[in-house]
């Protein structure tokens, strides 16, 4: 009996952290070190932000829901006009993703026209949550 009551609340529990990781990941996130930090172009490796906003994308090899990001941000980007996205490959930039605290990928990052994190997406993102997260990072860059 005692096994039937440890397997049930192992299944319990297995269950609210199922649930608790569904609804977090991907999710557009504001975070209060975020409000601070400003990326340029040249800390991104781009050849410059987006007039309106810039979608920078945070990947590795190995990783298959960064290719369908990938795909979401490139049809999100190719909307907008002056929205540009960036892909950076998290193995060969460590400092960066150090410092951004990135601790998966993918991460999205949204910035504004002056390269303020507006926004964050810690797993692949929906395509809604990206388009509304741009909205309000054109909004501000206004």
């Amino acid at each position: 009996m005692a096994g039937l009551i440890v397997c049930l609340a192992a299944l319990a529990l297995a269950g609210a952290f199922g649930l608790w990781h569904g609804r977090r990941d991907g999710r557009m996130t504001v975070r209060v070190r975020d409000a601070e930090e400003r990326l340029t172009a040249e800390a991104i490796g781009a050849e410059g932000l987006g007039q309106r906003a810039t979608l920078v994308q945070f990947s590795s090899a190995f990783c298959q829901p960064c290719r369908a990001t990938r795909r979401i941000l490139a049809e999100v980007a190719g909307m907008v006009e002056g929205v540009v996205h960036v892909e950076i490959d998290a193995e060969a930039r460590l400092d960066l993703v150090r410092s951004l605290g990135i601790v998966r990928t993918p991460t999205v990052l949204v910035l504004d026209a002056r390269g303020r994190i507006v926004r964050r997406a810690s797993g692949q993102p929906r395509k809604a949550d990206v388009i509304a997260a741009l909205g309000e990072a054109v909004e501000e860059a206004v």
